[in-house]
């Protein structure tokens, strides 16, 4: 064996090779809403689909005052506010199980229909990934093949 092949001494004395660096990147896109988040993480030829599901419900929004009939919200804030605030905890929490997903992609796309897509690079951006980011590109709803299918054209162009 020549020096630059021959095992490395690991404790109680085994040996192992040397470890090999991969010659592919780690790609990954997402198609998102409020409600699905849709992951294709690709390594070389293969990909994986992994799908997070958000738990956040936003409400019938009513505009005006309460229920009696004045314009005052009621002391100590509304139920409006309360659902407000469990609805962005929520989204919180959806937004770092799909940030977890991406995080050891060195190229990153974020495509979708709505609001979520933003979110989310925001999010993104605050953890340091930022720079990982190619794009962000409005779709509307795809199935699960469809969105390996554009996420896979994107990183081609």
């Amino acid at each position: 064996m020549s020096a630059a092949s021959s095992p490395r001494p690991h404790a109680a004395g085994q040996t192992h090779p040397a470890p090999v660096e991969p010659s592919f990147k780690t790609q990954a896109g997402v198609w998102i809403d409020h409600r699905k988040a849709v992951v294709v993480v690709i390594t070389g030829k293969e990909h994986s689909i992994h799908t997070v599901i958000s738990n956040a419900e936003r409400h019938v929004r009513f505009s005006g005052g309460s229920h009696d009939g004045s314009s005052q919200p009621s002391p100590g804030g509304s139920g409006e506010d309360t659902r407000e605030r469990r609805f962005e905890g929520e989204l919180d929490v959806y937004y770092e199980e799909v940030a977890g997903r991406l995080r050891d992609a060195e190229a990153i796309w974020i495509i979708g229909p709505g609001e979520a897509k933003g979110e989310l690079r925001k999010r993104l951006e605050y953890e340091g990934a930022g720079a990982r980011i190619l794009g962000v590109e409005s779709a509307d709803k795809l199935s699960d093949p469809q969105v390996a299918a554009r996420i896979r054209e994107l990183f081609a162009a």
